[in-house]
């Protein structure tokens, strides 16, 4: 490129420069069409920077990043005379309380951005840099209408869990140091975030009762489906689409 600039802009040393003096010395040139390029040069050379910038400040949190505590706890008697359910998780609030302050020291933030369509909710969260590079995790679920939940109320309890989860997906927090709602055998291993998520989106393809499926894999939470039976909860709900 330095040849070509060299005959467009006569006096530009070889040397490296740039994108901006590049633009600065086709504007002192007169030359339009040069100055078009190299803004949008420009443009594309501050955008790796701030990728750059984003990918080393993920890596310098990540570092610190430890193991959330699970705080939270559910116990209460299974329904129909089952044995009890009692687990603790960490909430949404305890993840945001340990990044938070972590991020922030490397110039990373989060926002969370919700889109309602009927009873399908899908929550986006965008992880951001201050240099200006940013990425989006999406997840998207039914409305939890399991219990004696509102309607309000439904669509808090999936906004929150999907808050949760974008949240842990996009800073790639492993899902083995999840539990949440296990059940199963301690020997006997959960499905893991991929598997749930996919679970979700198949609950609301073929339009089945998430609160029907649930009872019919014995379980109060997707989470705490046993890997093993994974395979056979897919092809229940594809058998629907059919």
């Amino acid at each position: 490129m330095n040849a070509v600039v060299q005959h467009e802009l006569p006096g530009l040393p070889v040397a490296s420069v740039t994108p901006m003096q590049l633009v600065e010395r086709a504007v002192a040139a007169g030359n339009l069409e040069l100055v078009e390029k190299f803004m949008a040069l420009q443009e594309r050379w501050e955008a790796n920077l701030a990728r750059k910038a984003f990918d080393a400040a993920i890596a310098l949190a990540k570092a610190e990043i430890k193991p959330i505590l699970k705080k939270q706890e559910v116990d209460f008697p299974a329904k129909n005379g089952g044995s009890r359910t009692n687990y603790k998780y960490e909430g949404f609030s305890d993840i945001a309380e340990h990044v938070d302050p972590i991020l922030a020291k490397y110039g990373l933030s989060y926002r969370h951005r919700p889109k309602q369509d009927a009873k399908v909710l899908t929550i986006t969260c965008i992880l951001a840099h201050r240099d200006g590079h940013s990425e989006e995790t999406s997840l998207f679920a039914s409305n939890d209408e399991s219990g004696n939940k509102n309607s309000i109320q439904s669509i808090g309890s999936t906004a929150t869990y999907l808050q949760r989860y974008t949240l842990k997906l996009a800073l790639g927090l492993a899902a083995a140091k999840d539990d949440d709602g296990r059940k199963a055998a301690p020997d006997e291993p959960t499905i893991n975030e991929e598997q749930v998520a996919n679970l979700e989106a198949l609950l609301t393809e073929v339009g089945a009762s998430k609160a029907g499926f649930l009872k019919v894999c014995k379980v109060e939470f997707l989470e705490e489906l046993p890997a093993s039976k994974y395979k056979e909860a897919v092809r229940r709900l594809e058998e629907k689409r059919k």
